[in-house]
C-alpha cells in the first residue's frame, strides 16, 4: 500500500514530527510511506472560484505547489493527516491543502483509507471535537475507511510527546495497517 502523510506542523522536530516518525517506523515495515511536510510547499488558500470544475483536467488557476501535492495524492492508497492543534483546528498550512481538494480531481485519487494524528498542548476533553467532526464528515462524504487515530493532549513544548504513550500508539497503528 502507498501511504501519503500530509504533515501540517511548521515546527521542525516538534511533537507532530515525532509522532509522524513513529507512525512511519511501524508502517514502513510493510508499506511504502511518503511524508509531505506542507510547510515546505507554497500552497495558496482556495479562492472558491470553481474554475477547476470547468477547466480541462481540473487544473487550478493558481500557480503554486498544490499540483505537486495532487500528483502525490494520485498515487496514494491511504492518506494520513498529521497536525498540531491550533485554536481547536488544524494548522493553517494543512487546512490550505485540504481546502484545495475542493477540486473534482480528488475523485480520481485511489485513496480508500485515512488516519489522523493530532497533537495539542491543552488537556481539555473536547480539544479534538471540531477536528473530529470535520474528519468524520469527510469520511462519510467520500466513503473512506477510518484507519485509526492517535490523539495527544498536553504536549506543548518540543519533546513533550516523549512523556506519553503516543509514540508507541503511532508505531503500533502504522504496524497494524493491512
Amino acid at each position: 500500500m502507498n501511504i501519503l502523510i500530509l504533515s501540517g506542523s511548521p515546527r521542525k522536530g516538534g511533537n507532530t514530527d515525532l509522532l509522524v516518525e513513529a507512525f512511519v517506523k511501524g508502517a514502513s515495515q510493510k508499506h511504502h510511506v511518503e511524508i509531505v511536510s506542507v510547510h515546505d510547499y507554497k500552497v495558496n488558500p482556495c479562492m472558491g472560484c470553481n474554475a477547476c470544475f470547468k477547466s480541462k483536467d481540473n487544473t487550478c488557476v493558481q500557480k503554486d505547489d498544490m499540483q505537486t501535492i495532487y500528483d502525490k495524492m494520485a498515487h496514494a492508497d491511504m492518506l494520513v493527516i498529521a497536525s498540531p492543534v491550533y485554536f481547536y483546528g488544524l494548522s493553517a498550512q494543512l487546512k490550505a491543502v485540504i481546502d484545495r481538494c475542493h477540486n473534482p480531481i480528488r475523485d480520481t485519487f485511489p485513496i480508500k483509507k485515512v488516519a489522523l494524528l493530532l497533537v495539542g498542548a491543552a488537556t481539555l476533553p473536547e480539544l479534538f471535537d471540531s477536528i473530529l467532526a470535520q474528519y468524520q464528515l469527510c469520511l462519510n462524504f467520500f466513503k473512506l475507511e477510518d484507519a485509526g487515530r492517535v490523539l495527544v493532549r498536553g504536549a506543548k513544548d518540543k519533546g513533550d510527546i516523549k512523556n506519553t504513550d503516543a509514540l508507541n500508539e503511532a508505531f503500533e497503528l502504522g504496524k497494524s495497517l493491512q
